[in-house]
């Protein structure tokens, strides 16, 4: 199953001319690619599919929707297979 999962960015830098930012979800971090939404800033929240934030939120849509994804069970498994926190490729 492939969701798109809401996260707080809570860091962004350049990599090789691409916006790229770290989101948090719930405890968890990807590297996620700003290509779509390169004006993304630190705090805001945005749902992540495939490895890029796809699109801006607010955070109690954000949060309501981990709430809901975490209720089903779901959120875990989308967030699995993680080798740990910090920088990696998008996933």
């Amino acid at each position: 199953m492939c969701l798109g999962i809401p996260g707080k960015v809570v860091d962004t830098w350049d990599e090789a001319g691409t916006r790229m930012c770290t989101v948090d979800f719930g405890g968890t971090t990807k590297t996620v690619c700003l290509a779509y939404l390169p004006d993304m800033q630190i705090g805001e929240y945005t749902i992540v599919h495939a490895g890029f934030a796809i699109t801006r939120l607010d955070e109690a849509s954000a949060q309501e929707t981990l709430r809901m994804f975490d209720d089903l069970g779901v959120l875990d498994d989308e967030l699995a297979g993680d080798e740990g926190q910090g920088r990696r490729e998008p996933a």
